[in-house]
């Protein structure tokens, strides 16, 4: 009898992959978490399979022979047995361009290879709980217009599975944020109890240097309906900052426009990703200068003289060296920002010195590549970090040389509006991509792949850049046209207390 009571599944997903090896690494690792797993190599295969036994979620591959993943999700979401079916794709294609395309063709998510396996399921379990979710609901609301006296009933099998459910869930109205219902995995999380929370703003609950992202959240959840994967720090009630993915769905709750907010707890994930970054990090530091020492040592020529060809590999060592040095320093720098471990020390100083400071400091660099830096300083006492606020503007006028072409300018302006201090850095370089300007602050975004080789970049600037605005409660932001040049935006308070 053991036999046969078999373990249900947590739920069926469809693997389609042209690689064997990749189909065994998913199905091997998802079997372990108890799903059942349906491997297929060829999108015709998969079309057959996934209309004969419809499964609760998709993983599709983008590059496949015959039929690519793009092909294969256009005939599911035509199809009325398999279009409700969350598509998660996952493909060594990363440009936004790709995933911006696996959207359109109607996927949930976009999972880049090589792929981590917290990330996969991860992804795979909010997406499984908002799929489970959105079929309670469309049932419940079949059951409400097809006969009123069952609605006791349908919100009762509705509310159980929303308090089963072990992701954190909120439901929020949609204009004031006013907490309507949490499931017992959020008070867990948050430390509070249902009447200390309810009725409250759910802004309480996320970071406040957070805020912004959050409206942007909503807004964007307005115009598609959902929004998946917003990373926020939370805030529990004794205080402490947990890192959660937020999908949020615009939902009708008791006649009212309401968000559905399922949470997903990523703390640990990412302070294991931090401390190996920052590891290898410092690893690299050790041989790194011995490296530049016996290059340095040989450049200079005291060990021989060098044949023409050899000076020439030596002078791509040393770029490359001094790339990859930049590249550790700001990887280093990022993560104690990030974690804290730098000290933001406010004090009230005036903004001129400073804006002529970052010009100086760039003016080599500006000179080298033939680009006119000017200045419009404006004196106005304000409270920073002097030594960051400089590290901010030196980043954004070396990202705008960097793409200026010679003849070109670069221009810093300041202003004072009010009780607030903008900066602005203007170049005339060949401009951003829309798609590209929400991305540009993250780590290792760059217009093109190939800029770190060719600009010396590391990805890391504007993001550092960010963080930094950021913790003194300022903004940053870019705008673009293509061919003409960009405009960074620095909105900073004048005298508001940092963010801790």
């Amino acid at each position: 009898m053991s036999r046969e009571h078999k373990q249900i599944p947590k739920a069926d997903i469809l693997a389609i992959d042209d690689t064997p090896e990749n189909l065994a690494l998913l199905s091997q690792m998802l079997t372990e978490k108890g799903y059942k797993v349906r491997s297929v190599t060829k999108g015709s295969t998969a079309l057959r399979g996934a209309k004969a036994a419809p499964p609760d979620l998709i993983l599709l591959d983008v590059k496949m022979p015959e039929m690519n993943g793009y092909e294969v999700c256009q005939h599911l979401k035509a199809d009325d047995r398999t279009r409700n079916i969350p598509i998660i794709f996952i493909s060594a294609l990363g440009d936004v361009f790709d995933k911006v395309k696996a959207f359109q063709a109607g996927g949930v998510d976009y999972i880049t290879k090589p792929f981590q396996v917290e990330e996969v399921l991860a992804r795979l379990n909010t997406h499984l709980t908002i799929r489970h979710l959105q079929i309670k609901l469309q049932a419940q609301n079949s059951q409400l217009q097809q006969e009123i006296a069952q609605k006791t009933a349908a919100e009762d099998k509705f509310a159980k599975a929303f308090r089963a459910c072990p992701n954190p869930i909120a439901i929020a109205t949609y204009r004031e944020g006013q907490l309507l219902e949490v499931n017992k995995s959020l008070l867990q999380m948050s430390g509070y109890t249902k009447a200390e929370i309810i009725d409250r703003n759910i802004l309480h609950l996320y970071s406040p240097q957070d805020s912004e992202k959050y409206h942007q959240a909503l807004q964007k959840a307005s115009l598609q309906g959902f929004v998946h994967n917003q990373e926020l720090n939370f805030l529990t009630k004794l205080g402490q900052i947990k890192t959660v993915l937020l999908s949020l769905e615009l939902i009708e709750w008791g006649g009212t426009k309401s968000t559905l907010q399922i949470m997903n707890d990523i703390t640990e994930r990412k302070r294991l990703e931090n401390e190996f970054i920052s590891l290898v990090s410092h690893e690299l530091r050790t041989p790194m200068t011995s490296t530049i020492g016996a290059l340095d040592l040989l450049n200079s020529g005291q060990l021989g003289i060098l044949s023409d060809r050899g000076k020439q590999i030596l002078k791509v060592a040393i770029r490359n060296t001094e790339r990859l040095t930049r590249l550790v320093n700001d990887i280093l720098d990022l993560e104690r920002i990030e974690s804290g471990q730098i000290a933001i020390e406010p004090v009230q100083c005036d903004l001129q010195p400073l804006l002529i400071q970052a010009i100086e400091t760039m003016q080599a660099m500006a000179e080298k590549a033939e680009v006119n830096l000017l200045l419009e300083p404006c004196s106005v006492s304000i409270r920073v970090d002097p030594d960051r606020l400089l590290q901010t503007l030196t980043n954004l006028l070396s990202n705008g040389i960097k793409f200026t072409k010679p003849g070109g300018v670069v221009q810093l302006t300041a202003s004072l509006e009010g009780d607030r201090c903008k900066i602005i850095v203007q170049d005339t370089g060949r401009g951003i991509p829309t798609d590209k300007l929400d991305s540009i602050f993250e780590r290792f975004q760059q217009v093109d792949a190939s800029d770190s080789r060719s600009k010396g970049g590391t990805g890391l600037g504007l993001a550092i850049c960010r963080h930094i605005i950021e913790r003194h409660n300022g903004k940053i932001w870019v705008e673009s046209v293509l061919g003409k040049g960009s405009i960074f935006y620095v909105d900073l308070p004048r005298t508001h207390e940092l963010t801790e």
